[in-house]
């Protein structure tokens, strides 16, 4: 099953803030998915399935996860600071750490997944994979809370019908779609 890339339905550009929520389940899904290619591999080794878990994996934070980075940087966090700076500053300076602290530490949970993706799984392997994966993991919990329950919040206050209608629009375009948006 590969992770989506596009909106579920209920979730679409026209609604970014929900949006961007439903990403999180996705990466809640991916990272739980890893969790289970974790102990899949303890008992199976890289066989079709853990091959095919990997590459879902992969495809989501190559992919998807960047996006989603990307449009909190140029929507959530821009429109916090500009609303009051000194109020929402340190959340999303910590926020944006989180994402360079991710992006760091995507390489080496990469490589490991790559290695399973291409059948080159061997159980040497093992212990430094699983902290790899657990290094990336763990950033995700803390940042997805502080997300949705204090930069979401705010920034979906601030954002009017239009500013809400041009972000969903500017994250359609810059993944090659139309953004919908019904009664526009």
């Amino acid at each position: 099953m590969n992770p989506p890339l596009m909106p579920t339905p209920g979730a679409g550009f026209d609604q970014p803030f929900e949006l961007l929520s439903a990403c999180h389940d996705r990466v809640q899904r991916s990272l739980d998915l890893l969790c289970r290619l974790q102990a899949h591999l303890a008992t199976h080794g890289a066989d079709a399935q853990a091959q095919d878990a990997a590459r879902d994996v992969l495809r989501y934070f190559d992919i998807a996860a960047p996006l989603h980075h990307e449009d909190e940087e140029r929507h959530v966090f821009p429109a916090l600071l500009a609303a009051d700076a000194g109020r929402h500053g340190a959340l999303v300076a910590r926020l944006q750490d989180d994402h360079r602290r991710m992006a760091a530490a995507w390489p080496a949970a990469r490589a490991a997944l790559q290695a399973v993706a291409d059948g080159r799984w061997t159980t040497d392997a093992a212990p430094a994979a699983a902290q790899a994966w657990q290094d990336f993991a763990v950033l995700y919990g803390p940042h997805i809370t502080a997300e949705e329950q204090l930069a979401y919040p705010a920034a979906r206050a601030l954002a009017d019908a239009e500013a809400a209608h041009a972000m969903g629009a500017e994250m359609a375009a810059r993944r090659g779609l139309t953004a919908v948006n019904p009664g526009r």
